[in-house]
């Protein structure tokens, strides 16, 4: 049996992962604002020296983190292209960027509410992340608009717009009152109202 040892750079990035996704934890409990670097530190059980090591700060950190999320997020919509017709790719669209949204709360959160001037290159990487999720939504939508044969020609860049932005007003909602949602009935109810 041979045994192969990890390079430098493997075990470098798997603890990176494991500060990001530590981080990710903290940031979904506590949003950008309520997490320092200490505070990173203290729940890896390291110094915020050997956190430095790392990262350049918070907002790398951050960064990083979103671009996980955003990964992730990512995955979730790709399900729901596997569907068999437009009508289940919808509604697991819906459902499942709604149950991402609710498990992953403040950094969702993130998404929505404007950051300090300080955070500029947060917020700007913010509103990327958005516009990539627009574009990966938006096929469906205009899937769903052909489907239906309007009558009247429909924008799918604002309809896309105007179905992401409730699904996340729905989402900071549910976040602020604490309250659980039933993901399935939501999207039936955002599918009749929109479509």
């Amino acid at each position: 049996m041979e045994v192969t040892l990890k390079q430098p750079e493997d075990a470098i990035q798997d603890t990176k992962q494991y500060i990001i996704d530590t981080a990710r934890q903290l940031f979904s409990e506590y949003s950008y604002l309520g997490v320092s670097m200490s505070d990173i530190a203290k729940k890896l059980n390291i110094t915020k020296a050997a956190l430095y090591y790392h990262f350049t700060g918070k907002a790398e950190v951050y960064e990083k983190v979103l671009d996980d999320v955003f990964y992730d997020l990512d995955l979730t919509i790709a399900q729901a292209l596997r569907e068999t017709t437009i009508d289940k790719k919808l509604h697991k669209l819906i459902k499942n960027y709604l149950n991402f949204g609710f498990g992953e709360k403040n950094l969702i959160k993130a998404f929505l509410l404007k950051l300090p001037p300080a955070d500029a290159q947060i917020t700007k990487d913010i509103v990327h992340l958005k516009e990539r999720l627009a574009h990966r939504i938006r096929p469906i939508v205009e899937e769903v608009v052909t489907d239906k044969k309007w009558v009247k020609k429909v924008n799918s860049r604002l309809l896309t717009s105007m179905l992401m932005s409730m699904m996340d007003g729905l989402i900071l909602e549910y976040s602020f009152i604490g309250k659980k949602a039933n993901s399935a009935k939501v999207a039936n109810q955002i599918i009749a109202v929109l479509f």
